[in-house]
């Protein structure tokens, strides 16, 4: 039995492999559409989510399972006092796969060490979001056609941002990878990832604060929101909430072929009016979202389409 707690829980050669099953999916839906029949997904949501929790959802049921679960803690045990532990353990007699996003870091890796079924980690607090990291990893690599010898730019909240630590973890192991590092000191990249991760494994990087000092180099910007449940102080949310905001005069400095993305939900750091723009990606990645975690569910379960 295997999880998924961090996209370095696969190796290189399996992400590869993950990815082309997801491009298969991607093409040949029908082909998956009856493969997990009989087999049930579990969400377990702490807290809020959208696209993460739907997009499981849809991935289970376009191969053919169900999926049973709840949305939020207030709706389950949790809002009792009953424990991430004991939770999982009942979870595991009535489903065969569960996803879990918990505010708390390392809620996942515990549920996984009580779990009798494969654990996803659907995004622990600050620290990982691995299928979303799968999901940029798809969705770069399919528009892109390939995941070395980039320049990418992350912008936005870089501090309490869990899919940009992922996907730094993640990238530095393809060759010639490059960052940009576009935040305002108050939410620069944490040191932990400046030095064990970046410095650590001489990957080239510069931070800088101005957008547009940064646009015309890079082969993709990976835009993010500055979250409000991170933050301890509104004034200092409300202070930083508009300090990068990408806008179709600024997408003029930006190569012809770069890439927008974004995890989302964007509040209105992308202005609407880049929508329209070709290069921008973010809502091709959401579907990206529902094939990965297609393959994702498949890998774990250890089931093959003929």
């Amino acid at each position: 039995m295997r999880h998924l707690m961090s996209p370095l829980d696969f190796s290189v050669e399996e992400l590869d492999r993950l990815l082309d099953l997801a491009n298969d999916i991607e093409k040949h839906p029908d082909k998956y559409s009856h493969v997990c029949a009989g087999k049930k997904l579990a969400t377990c949501f702490y807290e809020p989510s959208t696209r993460t929790r739907l997009s499981f959802e849809a991935a289970m049921l376009n191969l053919g399972g169900s999926v049973l679960g709840f949305s939020d803690a207030g709706s389950s045990s949790a809002a009792k006092g009953e424990s991430v532990s004991d939770t999982i353990r009942v979870i595991s007699c009535y489903a065969d796969i569960c996803a879990i996003r918990h505010p708390k870091e390392g809620a996942a890796l515990v549920a996984s060490q009580k779990s009798l079924i494969p654990v996803i980690n659907a995004g622990d607090g600050g620290h990982q979001h691995p299928t979303q990291t799968l999901t940029d990893l798809l969705t770069i690599r399919s528009l892109k056609g390939r995941l070395s010898d980039l320049t990418i730019g992350l912008c936005g909240d870089l501090k309490f941002g869990r899919t940009v630590h992922s996907l730094i973890n993640a990238l530095i192991r393809y060759e010639n990878v490059r960052f940009v590092l576009i935040s305002p000191e108050e939410l620069r990249i944490p040191s932990y990832i400046r030095d064990d991760v970046l410095r650590a494994h001489q990957i080239e990087f510069k931070e800088v604060e101005r957008l547009e000092d940064a646009m015309t180099g890079l082969d993709v910007l990976y835009m993010t929101r500055v979250q409000r449940e991170r933050f301890f102080n509104e004034e200092e949310y409300i202070r930083l909430k508009d300090f990068y905001i990408l806008t179709k005069a600024k997408m003029e400095l930006a190569k012809p072929d770069m890439l927008v993305l974004h995890p989302l939900p964007r509040v209105n750091e992308i202005s609407v009016e880049v929508d329209e723009d070709p290069r921008a990606a973010y809502f091709k990645q959401a579907q990206y979202g529902v094939y990965v975690r297609m393959a994702l569910i498949l890998t774990l379960l250890g089931i093959h389409a003929e």
